[in-house]
């Protein structure tokens, strides 16, 4: 018997009976508890939101606060939409005309969009009014995905996998059909990356490479939830333009489509999926799942061996790396952020970026500090010692070495046999 699917379907059955104001209403509630209860994700939310380097919040934990709220909401709604069999009272399409234009001419459309609100709402409106594709990511328990695909088909549309994107995407557009992508979430295995709210982001390219190899448009379309009911509103078209290099038209379409999507978000911050991963950087390949984190801080002591410090590039190329150091301290990496201290009580800095601490500073109490901000691990020099480096330490083994045994799987960066 599957227990999870089963528990769910019950538990949230009866909301299917409720008005949307009331479920919202409890959804709020249910948020505000996850947002006390879930540390995990609560730290990851600050320090996404911390993240963001253009989005200007009046109050922190507010914003993240209302993410959690927005998250619980959407996952309540899901029993509503399953049984209502009519969308209209409670979501408006702002601007259908340009879109469904195109589509009764036979010219497909690449709807671009992020998780905003309640982003399912985006696919079950517009298939009411236009066929329709779009990409849905498997989740383990088959049951209860295939609920939730039925779902999002319930108006005539149709879900395909990622790794059906450019095949069936091809396809779908060239039979004039619209399709739908989630295009926000971090792909650090991809080789493109794109400013967002000021930071590198790891995207897809596949919006622009359909739209390239198609001469579809992409249009990106956001959603706002707004006194108990759903708004859409489409973008103008960003046409792809044949004569220019393709390389160069990825970045341009996915640059202008991932700028529409930044504005809009930043309307409404507290509707946004602060607590995914966005500028996820690193890769699986190296280092420990526990350790693999975007945005880290080094505190560095007046001894440090600065030399260390290209070992830390080396485990991590392309996380987001600020260096703590006293007055005067040479930082000999250039892509990096330098903060400097003199006195030791300056160590005691506020800012949710930093997931992951290294403290070399001997001050034990830094550990409590940052832990209470968004930091899921603090680690100091016993800390390496005697964690997971413990049973391939060798003698003669350096402080680089060190950190690399620490931190990182066997025979990746190292080896078993490193002496």
């Amino acid at each position: 018997m599957n227990i999870p699917y089963f528990a769910i379907r019950t538990l949230t059955f009866p909301l299917s009976f409720l008005p949307f104001r009331v479920i919202q209403l409890i959804g709020k509630g249910i948020g505000t508890l996850a947002y006390y209860k879930m540390t995990k994700y609560r730290k990851r939310t600050l320090s996404n939101l911390s993240l963001a380097e253009n989005l200007e919040l009046k109050d922190l934990k507010k914003t993240a606060k209302a993410s959690f709220q927005n998250l619980a909401i959407t996952t309540l709604e899901y029993s509503k939409f399953a049984r209502i069999k009519n969308t209209k009272n409670i979501i408006t399409c702002e601007n259908p005309g340009p879109a469904k234009k195109l589509i009764d001419k036979g010219t497909g459309v690449i709807f671009f969009c992020g998780h905003q609100a309640n982003w399912e709402l985006l696919f079950l409106e517009g298939t009411q009014r236009m066929p329709g594709v779009a990409i849905g990511r498997p989740i383990k328990n088959a049951a209860l995905y295939h609920w939730i695909i039925s779902i999002r088909e319930k108006f005539g549309g149709t879900i395909i996998t990622p790794k059906e994107t450019i095949k069936e995407g091809l396809r779908a557009l060239k039979q004039g059909k619209f399709l739908g992508i989630v295009g926000d979430q971090a792909l650090p295995e991809s080789p493109y990356a794109f400013d967002f709210f000021g930071r590198r982001a790891w995207t897809t390219p596949a919006p622009a490479i359909l739209s390239y190899r198609t001469g579809c448009p992409i249009m990106v379309a956001t959603i706002k939830r707004e006194r108990g009911k759903y708004f859409i509103h489409y973008s103008d078209p960003i046409w792809p333009n044949p004569d220019a290099p393709m390389e160069e038209e990825i970045h341009r379409m996915m640059k202008e489509s991932l700028l529409i999507l930044e504005d809009d978000i930043r309307k409404n911050p507290g509707q946004w999926l602060w607590q995914h991963n966005r500028w996820k950087q690193e890769t699986p390949d190296n280092v420990y799942y526990r350790y693999r984190w975007d945005t880290i801080l080094i505190i560095l002591p007046k001894d440090f061996d600065l030399k260390a410090l290209h070992t830390f590039r080396e485990i991590y190329p392309k996380a987001f790396m600020t260096i703590l150091a006293p007055l005067g301290t040479p930082i000999p990496l250039t892509d990096v952020e330098t903060l400097y201290y003199e006195k030791e009580e300056e160590l005691f800095i506020t800012d949710y970026r930093f997931k992951l601490v290294f403290n070399f500073s001997g001050n034990k109490k830094l550990r409590r500090h940052f832990l209470k901000q968004s930091a899921f691990q603090v680690l100091d020099l016993d800390a390496l010692k005697t964690g997971v480096a413990k049973e391939h330490l060798l003698p003669g083994d350096d402080f680089s070495m060190l950190l690399k045994k620490a931190l990182t799987r066997p025979n990746t960066i190292w080896s078993k046999d490193a002496s």
